[in-house]
């Protein structure tokens, strides 16, 4: 079944292609956010299973966010070329097997490798999820669609910790990546069966391949080189001379090119700029929290892994429960007052995370702090969302987002390496609850700094956009390790792609 792209998307809700479509994009994009709220938990126990230092485990979990953050821009771009379907289908699959290979591994090195083949196949499936309802959706039921698929979203990243708690605690931390598997085998023949597909249309010109593979080298050399800093090697710093190096030569390319994946020029817009530096800081800061605190729960407080992912569900219903009232708080009273008072509730739930130690009570001592964190990330993640969709003109929207949200992940992953470095926890810290516990509590405080210098940028440099501008579709929205991905008008959220 296909619906030619000229001829505009005409599924409705109450169809049984419409429900298809909605239950196929669900479990997609559920597969790669599940992934991206478990895996943390799992971290103590596939270190203890596989005798791996903390290094291991920070590439456990950046080896993926590096090929995913340097990739996702490339894989909307080849969804709109060779078709959305085809491009989710493929990334569906290739997550799938990824996640076997992870599931299977006999040590750390093949599992970081194959959590490398995950994040390119979740930077295929993940920008396609959405653009297929865009696409395939008639203009009166987009919304409900969009509302509904963002919904359903936001439960499977509440759930998330929560399963990866029982599985890592149940059957063994292997399941964590192993349930994608027959997640994938109904997903898929699901796809190609029921879903339309669309494309962006005749496109002439070449995929900007080469500035996708600087951006990610560059990501992981620098990451490599902070990750092993701790040794001061002449490899380190050859290494990290190759990632700016790389990241230099990434400018250029852009500079330079008909058909750049990002265009420098979309950077003019100083709104733009302003508030994708918010964005660094304050998904730095989130990425660090998360990472550390997954572990400082098990390590030092000793909790299970079901209690650890258990502990962390109450950012994310709140997140869930009121992002949508959030942004609409933020279109009555502009961005600016929401985008520096949530930095800054964050920056005091990480201080509060301090109380948390040794038999740390969750009611008053976890409980607290991740509430005020989840007001946090309430009160900024709709108003940055729809800041940036506002900053560039609405042909631009879905590239704006692309970016946002890669910038996003950029961040979580440099502070999983750097945050460790900075707060002095050695090679194997976690194995150590008086090593973690004091580690920790250096790092709380670095992350806090951060946020509240978020929260500076934002008050000096955000603006209230200007009446008409492009508003988010996906109100609700439950991720705590990125803003929602927004694509334009019918097409994924992407790079300029080819060029016409």
């Amino acid at each position: 079944m296909a619906v030619a792209a000229q001829h505009g998307p005409a599924v409705r809700m109450s169809s049984p292609t419409g429900r298809w479509i909605l239950l196929t994009t669900v479990l997609g994009s559920s597969m790669a956010m599940l992934d991206s709220t478990v895996v943390n938990v799992a971290l103590p126990r596939i270190g203890r299973d596989l005798d791996a230092n903390l290094a291991a485990l920070q590439w456990t979990v950046n080896a993926y966010m590096v090929t995913l953050a340097g990739l996702i821009l490339l894989g909307g771009s080849l969804g709109d070329r060779y078709g959305r379907r085809r491009i989710f289908v493929l990334g569906v699959v290739w997550f799938a097997t990824a996640s076997l290979l992870c599931g299977l591994a006999p040590n750390v090195g093949i599992l970081v490798a194959a959590r490398a083949l995950q994040g390119i196949g979740g930077a295929l499936l993940t920008p396609g999820s959405l653009a297929l309802i865009q696409a395939s959706f008639h203009p009166d039921d987009r919304g409900r669609a969009v509302g509904l698929w963002s919904g359903f979203g936001g439960i499977g990243a509440a759930v998330g910790p929560f399963l990866g708690g029982w599985l890592v605690a149940g059957p063994g931390w292997r399941w964590v990546f192993l349930l994608n598997v027959p997640l994938a085998l109904v997903c898929a023949p699901i796809a190609v069966r029921h879903v339309p597909e669309s494309s962006g249309g005749p496109a002439h010109g070449r995929f900007d391949v080469l500035g996708a593979a600087l951006g990610a080298l560059s990501l992981a050399l620098v990451t490599y080189a902070l990750i092993e800093a701790r040794g001061g090697t002449l490899a380190v710093a050859l290494t990290a001379a190759a990632g700016v190096l790389a990241a230099v030569a990434f400018v250029y390319v852009e500079k330079h090119r008909r058909d750049p994946m990002v265009p420098p020029d979309i950077f003019a817009s100083r709104q733009f700029t302003a508030v994708n530096l918010v964005t660094l800081c304050v998904y730095a800061a989130f990425g660090g929290f998360f990472f550390l605190t997954a572990l400082q729960l098990q390590v030092v407080s000793g909790y299970s892994p079901l209690e650890a992912g258990t502990a962390l569900l109450p950012t994310t219903a709140l997140m869930l429960l009121f992002s949508a009232r959030s942004g609409a708080l933020a279109d009555r009273i502009g961005p600016r007052l929401p985008l520096t008072v949530g930095p800054l509730l964050c920056a005091v739930a990480l201080l509060l995370m301090l109380r948390v130690g040794k038999g740390a009570d969750y009611l008053t001592d976890v409980l607290p702090a991740l509430l005020v964190m989840g007001a946090g990330m309430v009160t900024l993640v709709a108003p940055l969302t729809a800041t940036v969709l506002a900053s560039v003109d609405t042909s631009r929207a879905g590239l704006a987002s692309g970016i946002n949200n890669a910038a996003a992940r950029a961040a979580g992953l440099i502070a999983v390496a750097a945050l460790p470095l900075l707060a002095g926890m050695g090679p194997e810290a976690y194995r150590s609850a008086d090593a973690f516990d004091a580690a920790f509590r250096r790092a709380m405080p670095i992350c806090a700094a951060v946020l509240v210098a978020g929260a500076v940028l934002a008050f000096t440099t955000v603006r209230r956009p200007a009446p008409g501008c492009r508003r988010p579709e996906c109100r609700t929205h439950g991720s705590v390790t990125t803003p929602p991905l927004e694509t334009g008008r019918g097409g994924a959220a992407s790079g300029t792609g080819p060029a016409s």
